[in-house]
C-alpha cells in the first residue's frame, strides 16, 4: 500500500487535493517535512501524509472526525 500526500484546506470548505504518492514510508515522511518547510510562512498551508489501499480509503480517512483521547487526569 502507498502513502498518500494531501494538502488540506479548511476555508470556506473542507478540500482535499493530492499532491504525491510515495512507495515507502521514508520517501514520503522526507517529502512532507520538504513541502512544509518551503511554506513554514503559510499558516493555510496544511500537508498530512496517509497510508491508505487508494486514493478513495485516504481520502474517506482524512475526512473522518476522530474522536479525542480521554484525559487520564479525569
Amino acid at each position: 500500500m502507498p502513502y498518500f500526500i494531501y494538502r488540506i484546506t479548511e476555508r470556506p470548505i473542507r478540500m482535499l487535493e493530492k499532491l504525491e504518492e510515495q512507495a515507502s514510508y521514508r520517501d514520503a515522511a522526507a517529502r512532507v517535512k520538504e513541502l512544509r518547510a518551503e511554506h513554514s510562512g503559510d499558516a493555510s498551508f496544511v500537508v498530512k501524509m496517509i497510508f491508505a489501499d487508494n486514493e478513495l480509503h485516504a481520502e474517506d480517512l482524512l475526512n473522518q472526525v476522530r474522536e479525542p483521547n480521554p484525559d487520564p487526569d479525569d
